[in-house]
This record gives C-alpha cells, structure tokens and sequence, in this order.
C-alpha cells in the first residue's frame, strides 16, 4: 500500500510547512560581519597543518591564515 501512487498523493503531512523566507541582513560596511573556518587535516608545511579562512561577507574578501591543529581563541587572536 505504501508504494502506491494514490496513497503517496493522498497521506498526510507529518512535517509542518516551510515559512516565508527570511533575507539574511545586509552589512552597512565591511568587516562587520564575518564568515570563519577552518581546512584541516592538510599535509605538514612549515609547522602548520590548518589553514583559518576568514571572510567578510559584504566585500567576499577573504584572508586565509596558516596555523596549527588545536589552536585556541587566545592563540588566534595573538596572529591578528
């Protein structure tokens, strides 16, 4: 019964409908809102493993920062 036509057609919803899209807020300048992540797992160059990607949302411009596995916070910010 599940695999038929009608019944796939005439079932009900168990998932409520999607709402009205929302755009997302437009920066008023640039680097006010920024994309982060990180590419790891990469071969072992100069020390560094995982390259920071740092992009600003309005401009697209990206920085990208070479560094190590399991940097914290305080270590990333010691390289801005």
């Amino acid at each position: 019964m599940e695999g038929c036509d009608l019944y796939q057609r005439m079932k009900n919803r168990t998932e409520e409908l999607a709402g009205k899209l929302k755009s997302s807020e437009i920066p008023e300048k640039p680097w006010m809102y920024l994309t982060v992540d990180f590419i790891t797992k990469l071969p072992v160059v100069a020390g560094k493993n995982v390259i920071l990607v740092v992009c600003d949302r309005l401009s697209k411009i990206a920085h990208f920062v070479a560094t190590i596995e399991g940097i914290s916070a305080e270590g990333l910010a010691r390289l801005f």
